[in-house]
């Protein structure tokens, strides 16, 4: 099965990156052999909707879970559309964050953790 976590790096040693929408980057982990892709997240800068493209972005990659810090109403909406279940309070590294999704440990939120314009740059 695949999953996707946001991370600060490109490797499964990375930290999880506690934003979804802005996250560094998504590394996309196949859970029964820890092959991984890390694709680099080209919403970051976005001056919004940065939740739901990088929603998009990941219902592409045909994840059956997202595993992040925060998720704000939007991106959760977007995710749930694509039946995504959405895990969030995550923390620690990519590896350390698959491996507790394996054994049962991290359980689907049931909504947003954080209002819409969280982790966006603030404007000059």
């Amino acid at each position: 099965m695949k999953i996707c976590v946001t991370s600060e790096g490109e490797a499964l040693d990375s930290k999880v990156d506690p934003r979804f929408g802005r996250c560094q980057y998504f590394i996309v982990v196949d859970t029964d052999t820890l092959a991984f892709e890390a694709v680099r997240n080209p919403n970051i800068e976005s001056m919004g909707g940065a939740g739901i493209q990088s929603g998009q972005l990941v219902a592409e990659k045909q994840v059956k879970a997202l595993i992040t810090g925060n998720v704000g109403p939007n991106a959760f909406q977007a995710l749930q559309a694509a039946n995504i279940d959405v895990i969030t309070g995550v923390s620690g590294t990519v590896e350390e964050a698959v491996e507790e999704y394996k054994k049962g440990d991290l359980k689907p939120t049931s909504g947003p953790s954080v209002n819409s314009k969280f982790g966006t740059p603030p404007q000059n």
